[in-house]
């Protein structure tokens, strides 16, 4: 885990503020807690889906949450100094996304490693930031599970289990 933290801080950010912050969460107390506040929100996430998305959206397997040998989660520091503001004046919203290249460029050297990383993304973040006590300016980005996949596939599961198709490249692009 610390050899990916290591190449996610090279990562670009705005100014180079590099406002990601990892909490590594090994304390079982602290799981357990997550995997309750999990299934409280996918409850909720399953009673929003139409009966017929319903019925698919239950067989689905949304979290590594009692498989997964590494858990972490991430958040944008927002009262972060270094930078010096450079880029956020306009866009202040550029913090949390220079937080997001580093978890993406984690997600690419765990993927070139053979390690699985799956982003759990049904959970309440002020829960989520209140259980692992981090400072009140730190939004939290995501909550993610590592570990070795049952399988090795390209095709994501839910594109698999029929949740969502890819798109194709050229049905995202708009030329003016």
């Amino acid at each position: 885990m610390e050899a990916l933290i290591e190449l996610a801080c090279l990562a670009p950010s705005v100014g180079l503020s590099q406002p990601w912050r990892f909490v590594i969460v090994d304390d079982e107390a602290a799981r357990a807690a997550i995997r309750r506040n999990f299934a409280t929100c996918n409850a909720a996430a399953l009673d929003a889906q139409s009966r017929e998305r319903a019925q698919r959206y239950a067989r689905l397997k949304l979290a590594g949450l009692e498989d997964a040998p590494c858990q972490f989660a991430v958040f944008a520091d927002r009262g972060t100094s270094q930078g010096h503001g450079l880029g956020r004046h306009t866009m202040p919203e550029m913090i949390e996304y220079s937080a997001v290249t580093a978890v993406h460029t984690i997600w690419l050297a765990a993927r070139a490693q053979g390690i699985g990383m799956g982003w759990v993304s049904i959970l309440d973040p002020k829960a989520v930031a209140a259980l692992l006590d981090v400072p009140a300016e730190w939004k939290f980005i995501g909550y993610f599970c590592l570990g070795y996949p049952q399988l090795d596939d390209t095709v994501p599961e839910l594109e698999q289990m029929g949740w969502e198709e890819r798109r194709l490249p050229s049905s995202v692009i708009i030329k003016r």
